[in-house]
């Protein structure tokens, strides 16, 4: 039986990328993954969450945006259209990924899995629209955001590394205490969304959107002791790792982890302390994305799984570098 075409597999016979583009590309959906938060954040901030009415066109008969719903329908309508820029750029990572040699199915497995994250969210994007803003769909749509630059980020550093079984370079208490971090971190991100849901910044300011009722102030403090258990633990999972000498790597991510927390600590009270102006909101919504990357990053630098594949030189070419290198001696 012939085989069954398989464009990946056209593509990865014509084309063999280097393992910098593979990491690039990798790269690039995590850069990508923080934009779209931001700017959907910009769509709330803005009061353009219902700057198209309807979804998955912006009216009932028209799929653009038309001059007399203003600037809010091109803020929400951009938003929808940078879905589609997200799209093409995880997909030139799943390419990537798919054509390099040796082929690695653990980072084409990551790529896919970014792909229908990106469509199940485009969903719930609809979702939130149609039910006027529900403060309970927007939060699962922050954390659909999160949940794919989770496994952006993922990708990203796996790029980096081999496909060795995974190996704890740090004593298994000291592992243990990076994943109370990361579920800590995890709670803090959820504890925000629920600030956001009961907040002032509803998302749109012609109707009545319906919002968490909850005390904004009591929520926010809750919050806040988050941001104090994130800090603790980041501290002590420094000095646990001065404990244990271990690598370098760690304890670096760990000082970055630190500096990321205190930057978006600050603009947090500062957010607080002037009312939730848009634009510091904003600011906060990058830390956010920045300090969850950060925690990967220290969490992954627990363990390692060797050095990333390379391709084999062709036999010829690795018989003229040993006759080359004979003759050099």
């Amino acid at each position: 039986m012939p085989k069954t075409l398989n464009p990946l597999q056209l593509v990865a016979d014509r084309w063999q990328p280097s393992a910098r583009f593979v990491e690039r590309a990798a790269l690039a959906c995590v850069v990508m993954s923080v934009i779209i938060v931001v700017t959907g954040g910009a769509v709330r901030l803005t009061q353009s969450g219902l700057g198209c009415p309807t979804w998955p066109t912006c009216t009932e008969d028209s799929l653009t945006p038309t001059p007399a719903m203003g600037i809010n329908g091109v803020i929400e309508f951009t938003n929808r259209m940078l879905t589609y820029v997200l799209c093409a750029v995880v997909s030139v990572a799943i390419v990537a990924a798919r054509a390099r040699a040796p082929r690695r199915r653990s980072l084409t497995k990551l790529g896919w899995a970014q792909f229908w994250i990106v469509a199940s969210n485009g969903i719930i994007g609809g979702i939130t629209v149609l039910t006027g803003l529900n403060p309970y769909i927007v939060a699962a749509h922050f954390l659909a955001a999160t949940s794919l630059l989770t496994v952006a980020t993922i990708m990203w550093l796996r790029t980096r590394e081999g496909d060795d079984e995974p190996r704890d370079v740090v004593a298994r208490p000291v592992r243990q205490l990076g994943w109370v971090l990361v579920v800590a971190s995890a709670l803090l991100i959820v504890a925000g969304t629920v600030v956001t849901g009961s907040g002032r910044h509803a998302g749109d300011a012609s109707k009545d959107v319906h919002r968490i009722p909850l005390d904004w102030h009591e929520v926010t403090q809750l919050h806040v002791d988050f941001v104090y258990i994130v800090i603790g633990l980041t501290v002590a999972l420094w000095f646990a790792l001065r404990a244990v000498k271990s690598p370098g790597g760690p304890r670096r991510r760990v000082v970055e982890l630190f500096v990321v927390i205190m930057l978006q600590g600050t603009i947090g009270y500062v957010q607080y302390f002037n009312d939730s102006p848009e634009v510091i909101v904003g600011t906060h919504m990058l830390g956010s994305c920045l300090m969850w990357v950060a925690v990967l990053r220290v969490f992954l630098s627990l363990r390692e799984r060797g050095e990333a594949p390379v391709l084999p030189a062709p036999a010829g070419e690795h018989e003229a570098l040993q006759t080359a290198a004979a003759s050099s001696r």
